[in-house]
């Protein structure tokens, strides 16, 4: 049995059924592990959500922006942007099936020493934290409580505390695991700045730069950072290399630590 993570595949159906060719997957045997945002921007999102969930327990993914996004825009909280690609998911005769599959995905997922997570993790929580905060979430969107999605939007707060409560607690959950790439030492994370890190100096750094940051006693597999491209460190992963840009689709052997890629056929030329 093999176990592949693969970054963000957004919609890029036909390279994904070209890399698991490549990596002479087997749904009987081995098992897959996507760094969530399995849609949008990319042309064939329906297509990847049927292909996943068919999979059953031989595939999990993680939630990412742009699921969630796709929750809340089918829950009727959100309008769907220019840039989305969406349509086909929505007007599909399973999409409830499918919507409801999504919303019982995990944010963050621990097993034999990988912690999974779409964006990243702030330096104060170590894996179990993050896999009990990441639960916080994963109950509201369970249980249906549609108003997570009228709060979720949104930059602030923007440090961790314990303290935090309610739609402001949950908030910062989403935005750490879903949507943050750089932060201070102690915490403060920045949503707004993408692209390439800020320059040495810069209290903004990568998260998985932060000094004796709680969760680096595991390895931890991200994507969400296509400007990055392939990240391989110790205890460090990053799988977006981009693929609905123009870049790549790349799964990781997570045993062996070999990488197989595919080039993309190219759907969008500058991240939105």
């Amino acid at each position: 049995m093999s176990r592949f993570a693969i970054g963000d595949v957004q919609g890029c159906y036909e390279e994904l059924r070209e890399l698991l060719a490549r990596l002479r997957f087997s749904a009987d045997r081995d098992r897959l592990w996507f760094v969530g945002d399995l849609v949008n921007r990319g042309p064939r999102s329906l297509e990847v959500l049927r292909f996943v969930r068919a999979l059953g327990e031989n595939a999990e993914t993680v939630l990412g922006n742009h699921d969630l996004h796709l929750l809340a825009v089918a829950a009727g909280r959100r309008r769907m942007r220019r840039s989305d690609t969406l349509e086909e998911v929505l007007g599909a005769k399973d999409r409830e099936r499918l919507i409801e599959w999504l919303s019982q995905r995990p944010l963050a997922h621990l097993a034999a020493g990988d912690l999974i997570v779409h964006a990243g993790v702030v330096p104060q929580w170590t894996a179990e934290a993050t896999l009990a905060h990441a639960r916080e979430v994963e109950s509201e969107l369970r249980t249906g409580r549609v108003e997570l999605f009228e709060h979720m939007y949104g930059d602030q707060p923007d440090r961790w505390s314990e303290d935090l409560a309610g739609m402001d607690r949950l908030r910062f959950i989403i935005n750490v695991l879903t949507r943050m790439r750089l932060c201070t030492r102690d915490g403060q994370i920045n949503l707004a700045l993408k692209g390439q890190p800020p320059a040495d100096g810069s209290a903004w750094r990568p998260w998985f730069e932060a000094e004796d940051r709680l969760s680096g006693a595991v390895r931890v597999v991200f994507g969400h950072w296509s400007a990055l491209g392939l990240v391989l460190r110790a205890n460090l992963a990053g799988l977006d290399t981009g693929c609905v840009w123009g870049g790549a689709l790349t799964a990781l052997d997570l045993d062996s630590g070999i990488t197989t890629a595919v080039p993309s056929r190219g759907y969008q030329s500058i991240e939105t």
